[in-house]
């Protein structure tokens, strides 16, 4: 219902529909034209055809030389399609052209009475013109009744019904002629149509294009100057300032976007950076005013004590420096304010000088690290932040392994996998295992499983959070696995190519 509904609406049908009911009040002019003027018309012509041929008869009777009246007589019926009659003084036929004619007005009382009882059409001194019915046939005539110069009568008359015919043979022939005029225009309308609409109905694609921002369809212009090429060439322009114009505003959209986005991720920041470090440094701060009274108030009035009190403020302010240092680092790297330099270095390298750099605190626990790896394995990092990674598993390897079935053991081992291009490096030390439900949360700032360690071994509790980030920037595996005797934790990285 809806696509008849628009076809009605469309330019092509209006135009065919607009056509042919000029065509259609053309034809009912003509009929109506043809009914009620054509008659009279005709009327005129024969009337006038009648004065002729009176005329003419007179002249024929006036002529001083011998012509043939009567063949005369006959050319001027025939040609005319006249019925003639002329009579003389004594009601004698002179002459007939129809012996119909003659028979209707065979007595002259008769004749009279007809011609009396017709409608009068013109009437002058020497003629007069009537409109005669017949009752008989029912048929309808024109007839002249004059008296000539030599007192002859004469009568013709001319039969109405060949013009009520020709006008009804007209109206058929309009009617035929308007049926195939509306054929035809159909046919020529929707050429025609088709030729005007195509560029309107083009434009109206290219502008619902337009409204939905798709500028990607353009006008073809033609080598004409006409109204249409001229808002074809309009709406190119106008396309083309308007793809400009969303360009920009959705590149400064985009833009405000980022900036919106930086400046929401700067107060997030911002205020998890203040929350975490109001919390942890209350601590050091409360340490830091007990001792720094301790000293004003002269608690111990010794030497020894004094310096164990300054020893005290120096280590807490220490701790509070690395602190406040770790969470901006780390809180650039969560929030991709740090970039890397990614080079190219050997892992193995790597990880023995991160082993040589533990040693106090390796033979503190009275462990030794075992290293299983190739002999090189040539990866793609930033060595600063990787080397972080690894220190971090390790100083948390050693705060926690213990002795497991009389032994006490720390693994790294390094393991290449060609065909996702990866290592992965594991850190193993023996030892309790990690709840389950910890298993997650020990990537979190500051979340310690063990809360019952001192401040002097338990560490800031940021490690594992810049494993996370690092690892998070490259887009890198990394977790933690319980095993039988102890606990893994791993990170990947990529091979060199």
């Amino acid at each position: 219902m809806e696509k008849i509904t628009n076809a009605l609406k469309s330019v092509r049908v209006k135009l065919f529909f607009m056509l042919s009911f000029i065509i259609v009040l053309i034809i009912l002019f003509l009929i109506l034209v043809n009914n009620f003027v054509f008659g009279e018309f005709y009327l005129y012509i024969k009337t006038k055809d009648l004065k002729e041929v009176y005329k003419k008869i007179n002249s024929y009777y006036n002529r001083p030389i011998y012509i043939d009246i009567n063949t005369e007589l006959e050319k001027l019926a025939i040609n005319n399609n006249f019925d003639i009659l002329i009579k003389d003084d004594d009601n004698i036929n002179i002459f007939t052209s129809n012996k119909d004619f003659l028979s209707t007005f065979g007595q002259m009382n008769a004749m009279t009475n007809v011609i009396k009882a017709g409608e009068l059409i013109e009437e002058s001194d020497k003629f007069i013109i009537r409109r005669l019915k017949e009752d008989k046939m029912g048929m309808s005539y024109i007839m002249l009744s004059a008296r000539l110069d030599n007192n002859y009568l004469l009568y013709i008359r001319i039969p109405v019904s060949p013009i009520e015919e020709s006008v009804k043979i007209s109206n058929n022939f309009l009617y035929l002629i308007a049926g195939f005029t509306i054929l035809v225009s159909a046919i020529i309308v929707n050429f025609v149509s088709r030729k005007f609409t195509k560029p309107i109905l083009e434009l109206n694609t290219i502008a619902k294009s337009m409204s939905n921002l798709d500028f990607s369809h353009r006008y073809r212009i033609i080598d004409t100057d006409d109204e249409i090429n001229n808002l074809g060439k309009s709406i190119n322009i106008m396309s083309d300032k308007l793809e400009r114009t969303i360009k920009q505003l959705r590149n400064t959209n985009i833009e405000l976007e980022k900036d919106i986005e930086e400046k929401s991720k700067i107060d997030e920041m911002r205020k998890s950076f203040i929350s975490d470090v109001s919390h942890e440094l209350k601590t050091p701060i409360a340490l830091i005013q007990g001792y720094s009274e301790g000293l004003l108030e002269n608690v111990n009035t010794d030497d020894e004590s004094r310096k164990f009190y300054a020893e005290v403020i120096l280590d807490e302010t220490n701790k509070m420096d690395k602190l406040v240092k770790q969470l901006l680092e780390l809180m650039k790297l969560e929030y991709g304010k740090r970039e890397f330099s990614d080079k190219e270095f050997n892992m193995v390298e790597l990880e023995k000088e991160v082993i040589r750099k533990s040693q106090v605190m390796l033979e503190e626990k009275k462990v030794e690290v075992e290293l299983i790896s190739p002999e090189e394995i040539d990866v793609i990092a930033d060595d600063f932040y990787i080397e972080q990674v690894i220190t971090n598993y390790l100083t948390n390897a050693i705060k926690h392994v213990e002795e497991v079935n009389g032994n006490k053991r720390i693994i790294i081992e390094n393991f290449v996998n060609v065909e996702k291009n990866k290592v992965r490096i594991k850190v193993f030390n023996t030892g309790i295992n990690i709840k389950e439900e910890d298993l997650t949360r020990i990537w979190n700032r500051f979340y310690k499983v063990d809360e019952s360690r001192n401040r002097e071994n338990g560490g800031t509790g940021i490690g594992l959070s810049f494993v996370k980030a690092i690892m998070s920037n490259y887009n890198n595996d990394y977790g933690v696995i319980n095993k039988d005797d102890g606990v893994e934790f791993y990170f990947e990285l990529n091979l060199k190519i």
